[in-house]
């Protein structure tokens, strides 16, 4: 899944590390989340989103998941 959230967090000159700790996870879940490794769960793309004050939807694409 492709994220904004390496965008964002330039944009607001922040480092990985310390986006984590605002979202209360390591630095390396944000580097695979950035790199589209790992799925941020519901809760942690609430955080990432409310961290920047944007919707889920501003900061990650669902263009590329399939339907029910």
């Amino acid at each position: 899944m492709k994220t904004r959230i390496a965008e964002l967090r330039k944009k607001n000159k922040l480092s990985q590390e310390e986006l984590a700790l605002a979202v209360g996870v390591t630095r390396q879940t944000i580097t695979s989340l950035e790199c589209g490794k790992y799925t941020a769960s519901l809760v942690l793309a609430y955080k990432i989103a409310r961290y920047f004050g944007l919707t889920i939807e501003d900061v990650f694409d669902f263009s590329d998941v399939e339907e029910l």
